[in-house]
């Protein structure tokens, strides 16, 4: 059966449809959201769907199963925009070590992670009795272990100070005590002098 003349019309102008939905010159720029499954070395992410795209400096500390977004440009080159949130982008309470508790009217023992590929932490808390040199107040999660070993000042008891150390394992440390604490009375962790630290990526 030979196809008439408005048949063919109708066919090409379906082909040419279904080409320009695939042709990024055709369609013109657009993004979407798509799921990292490898990192690149040079500076690209490829998506669990095949998708190669450069990343843009500010997406630091990629890794597989980020959800972010990226756009297309008219002539097809591709950029991945960053990482989406998938949290709230707010403070999150530590986990403290046994005997420790937060400090009344001061924030609760937090971290927080920030897109730059830093944290902080914030927040006090507070030990009855006594303290010694080394002891862990709290392990912070993976996502917020700084990228090396930090020491902050802090002040420890009344009249003495100390130094709160953060570990690549994500253990929160005091010691290195001015002099020797009184077995009793309060003993404090201040966290807040960890505002901002690199992180682990």
């Amino acid at each position: 059966m030979t196809a008439s003349p408005q048949d063919l019309a109708g066919a090409l102008r379906r082909m040419a449809v279904s080409t320009g939905t695939e042709e990024p010159a055709v369609r013109g720029s657009d993004w979407r959201l798509v799921t990292v499954a490898t990192v690149g070395t040079n500076g690209t992410v490829t998506t669990t769907d095949g998708i190669v795209a450069r990343r843009l400096q500010a997406y630091q500390g990629p890794a597989s199963g980020d959800d972010v977004a990226i756009t297309q440009s008219s002539n097809g080159s591709l950029l991945a925009l960053g990482k989406l949130e998938n949290g709230n982008g707010g403070w999150t309470a530590l986990t403290l070590a046994a005997g420790w508790t937060p400090q009344a009217n001061y924030y609760v023992p937090s971290y927080r992670l920030y897109g730059d590929g830093t944290a902080g932490l914030s927040g006090m808390a507070v030990l009855s009795g006594a303290l010694a040199s080394g002891t862990v107040v709290t392990t912070l999660p993976t996502e917020a272990r700084p990228a090396a070993q930090i020491r902050f000042t802090v002040q420890v008891a009344v009249g003495f100070f100390g130094v709160m150390t953060l570990f690549t394992s994500g253990a929160v440390q005091l010691g290195d005590f001015s002099g020797t604490l009184s077995a009793t009375g309060n003993k404090w962790a201040e966290f807040d002098v960890a505002a901002r630290y690199r992180r682990q990526l």
